[in-house]
């Protein structure tokens, strides 16, 4: 998430502000809050002093490390509080942004009292890294002001205490208030992945910088004898060349003064591994007035090969610092301009036009008369000064004769990265798939209690239990008036009036009774629904006529029914009990139905589950009917349950 800009520098109103919208890609940022800068006696002296300590510390820590482009760095910035800040381009080495937040961690766990930011161009990147152990609510709009590092943990202000975004002033105060407490520490999840990664450091930052024997002028040996780091500016200038420096490399004035005549020395150079991929891999014909070995001696040419791009590279990075510090056209000054052409200050003039040219010329002069220049010029011309000094110093090839040179490092993993590339992907995947299997447990786990299951083992489920559940169901829960809603279910949402629906059938039912019958009858006077029927009007003299009666009638019912059936496809429908036949019963009830075949006797249970399968099958892993109403019974299946039947 980038963070406002006035974070990291001087605030202005004026089109000439080198606030930008976006910060620099590549580039990681960090500020450092002490406790202290909440209050009004907040002095600069103690601001000067934890600047001090802090460096101190972490010295041992850097100095055998070599940096990208630039150094770690901090410096007292006065806005929006009185705190520390810096800024450090790690390019294409994503080992100085780690090592840039293991330094943090490490001054977090020294000095208790501070609060600590870090992000770059790409955002809060701790909460990228560790995006899948991270609370839902958190995400990159509602992170702003809540990520902070203190006491050697990660803490993000929870968004309980704090519902829309946090001032930065509220986010450090909250932090201060529940230091004894872990209410702000982030999940341990998070810190345990931060964690493991952090804990690779500084060795495998160390383990980063690779050391190779060079063949370079006796001028560049004395360069970066004194100033090893400077190897950073002789890669950016022969990676970023382009054709006007290129001039400055065929000319090599200031490294090679006497031409072909400058004597040449071996000497170890220590780079990151991103550098000596940069020199390596790219082809770069010799100056003419750079004398090379013959390529017949493999080894002695590569070496000097590699020391003629490094001076080369050295070469480019002086005068190109040299010239913008003259002229002092730096990056502050291109951030400058551009803000010219935003404003509309060359009201549309083509570049070239005259009055173009006195615009510019104008915002030139105010540019050199402005602290900018001032700030810009020191920044560029610091390396150059430095080289300048160094060569002052007396020096000859004699300084570095009669060295035993270590041999270079082995550089096998500039062409065999592919295991560890792979074995990265594999954790990123198996570290996927772990919150992907957790997601789908917590799903499930919502499911089962939306449902209202008790918890039965998946593995325990028995299909005959749906059946003796579903029996007992209707025996105990169900009456000739419907099955009972359960006491605790909500009706409130139910508006049913259970009088005027009966008034409403018997209406309907004397209609059709009225139209099949050509009868009178009054549903009140004589039901046709066998619930009315009272035993109390049977006696036991005709009990037994009754019951032939009812044997004959259900005997010449089946036969009727079987005649009417016999044709269609119902009795494929169902699951029929085990051993039944679907040719002619023998013992046909009616002499006229002989020979006509009845309908197998169908198993209801059988058939009860199988219906359930697939009303559960169809819903397809979500809430359903076949789902709640086994919810109801205290059953629960397993998802797949109704496939491969």
């Amino acid at each position: 998430m980038a963070a406002s800009a006035e974070d990291y520098s001087t605030s202005s109103s004026s089109i000439f502000t080198l606030n930008s919208s976006r910060p620099p890609d590549d580039t990681v940022f960090y500020s450092i809050f002490p406790d202290s800068s909440l209050t009004p006696t907040a002095s600069a002296a103690s601001l000067q002093t934890l600047h001090l300590e802090i460096l101190h510390h972490i010295s041992p820590l850097t100095a055998p490390y070599i940096w990208q482009h630039q150094p770690f760095t901090l410096s007292l910035t006065p806005s929006p509080l009185p705190h520390l800040s810096g800024h450090l381009r790690f390019g294409d080495n994503l080992e100085d942004e780690w090592f840039v937040v293991y330094l943090l961690f490490e001054i977090s766990k020294k000095f208790p009292n501070l609060s600590i930011r870090v992000h770059d161009s790409d955002g809060e990147f701790l909460l990228i890294e560790s995006a899948f152990h991270l609370p839902k609510w958190l995400n990159p709009d509602t992170s702003t002001n809540r990520v902070f590092i203190r006491r050697g943990l990660l803490h993000i202000v929870p968004q309980s205490q704090f519902p829309s975004t946090p001032s930065l002033e509220d986010s450090l105060r909250y932090l201060i208030s529940c230091d004894n407490s872990s209410v702000s520490r982030a999940p341990d999840a998070v810190q345990l992945h931060l964690s493991k990664k952090i804990s690779e450091y500084p060795e495998r930052a160390y383990k980063n910088v690779h050391k190779v024997r060079v063949r370079v002028p006796v001028s560049v040996a004395w360069v970066l004898r004194h100033e090893p780091s400077f190897v950073s500016l002789a890669v950016e200038g022969f990676y970023d060349r382009d054709i006007d420096s290129m001039k400055h490399a065929a000319r090599m004035e200031r490294f090679l003064e006497k031409g072909k005549g400058e004597e040449m020395v071996e000497v170890v150079v220590r780079m990151s591994r991103a550098m000596y991929a940069q020199l390596v891999q790219q082809k770069f014909q010799a100056p003419a007035c750079y004398s090379m070995p013959e390529r017949g001696n493999v080894g002695r040419y590569v070496e000097a090969e590699l020391g003629m791009k490094i001076a080369c590279g050295l070469e480019m990075i002086y005068q190109l610092r040299k010239k913008q510090g003259e002229e002092g056209k730096g990056s502050t000054w291109e951030a400058f301009r551009e803000s010219l052409e935003k404003s509309g200050y060359f009201e549309g003039l083509l570049p070239g036009s005259k009055e173009y040219k006195r615009l510019m010329e104008n915002a030139e002069e105010y540019y050199r008369n402005s602290s900018l220049h001032g700030r810009a010029s020191e920044m560029l011309n610091t390396p150059v000064k430095r080289i300048d000094e160094i060569l002052a110093l007396p020096h000859s090839a004699d300084d570095f004769k009669n060295q035993e040179l270590p041999p270079s490092d082995d550089d096998s993993w500039l062409y065999g990265g592919e295991d560890e590339l792979n074995a990265v992907l594999q954790e990123r995947q198996k570290e996927m798939e772990f919150y992907d299997l957790k997601q789908k447990k917590s799903h499930k786990s919502k499911e089962q209690q939306d449902e209202g299951t008790s918890g039965k083992d998946l593995n325990e489920c028995d299909l005959g239990d749906i059946a003796k559940s579903m029996q007992a169901f209707v025996k105990t829960i169900s009456s000739h008036e419907g099955a009972e809603v359960p006491e605790d279910r909500n009706m409130n949402d139910v508006d049913f009036d259970v009088d005027q629906f009966m008034i409403d059938m018997e209406s309907v039912m004397r209609h059709r009774s009225s139209k099949d019958n050509g009868s009178d009858l009054d549903l009140e006077e004589g039901s046709s629904s066998d619930m009315d029927f009272d035993d109390d009007e049977y006696d036991s003299e005709n009990s037994e006529d009754a019951k032939e009666g009812d044997d004959a009638f259900m005997s010449s019912y089946s036969d009727a029914l079987n005649k009417e059936l016999k044709d269609t496809t119902l009795n494929n429908t169902f699951v029929h009990a085990h051993g039944q036949s679907s040719t002619k019963n023998d013992e046909g009830t009616s002499g006229v139905n002989e020979d006509m075949d009845e309908l197998n006797p169908v198993d209801v249970d059988i058939n009860l589950v199988k219906n359930f399968l697939d009303s559960f099958s169809s819903q397809e892993g979500m809430p359903g009917p076949a789902s709640n109403l086994l919810g109801l019974m205290g059953l629960r299946l397993p998802e797949d349950a109704g496939k491969g039947k």
